[in-house]
């Protein structure tokens, strides 16, 4: 596998998960991936700006600020006003997970996956290859989990 063969394959697995997502009650469902991508920024480094988690992420400043106004609605994150600068908020991920949180979490990969192994007439995914994926999937959470720093190469 190349660089370009992982990249791809990092955003079909993002689309699967993004399938797995139990819809919002409220509001609209928007862009699941900026959402996860500033969360991701806002755990790793609590306390942080709309503008650092732009600078560092890439994405537009209005989609990060739209973000953390999700992020704040689903409870998921507080913000408060930077001692340094009265303008602009500091955003830490709360204290305890609200229930949207929860249900994130509590919703499984398994009925997304098998829809993604499934064959191109429509037809079930085989059991042995949604098993073979699932255990491949597991392994890579276990050695490359979120907030792991990945090793440097060459």
């Amino acid at each position: 596998m190349n660089g370009v063969e992982l990249f791809l394959l990092g955003r079909t697995l993002m689309k699967v998960g993004e399938q797995a997502m139990p819809e919002p009650v409220t509001g609209s469902r928007g862009s699941v991936r900026s959402v996860l991508v500033t969360l991701g920024e806002i755990v790793a480094d609590p306390g942080t700006t709309v503008g650092e988690i732009a600078a560092r992420t890439g994405l537009p400043q209005s989609q990060v600020s739209t973000a953390v106004a999700r992020l704040v609605e689903a409870g998921s994150v507080e913000t408060e006003p930077d001692p340094a600068d009265r303008r602009r908020r500091l955003v830490r991920p709360a204290a305890g997970p609200s229930a949207r949180v929860a249900e994130v979490r509590a919703a499984t990969v398994d009925d997304a996956l098998a829809a993604a192994l499934a064959g191109p007439d429509g037809a079930a995914a085989d059991p042995a290859v949604l098993h073979a994926v699932t255990e491949a999937l597991a392994t890579l959470a276990r050695h490359l989990a979120p907030g792991r720093p990945v090793p440097p190469t060459g």
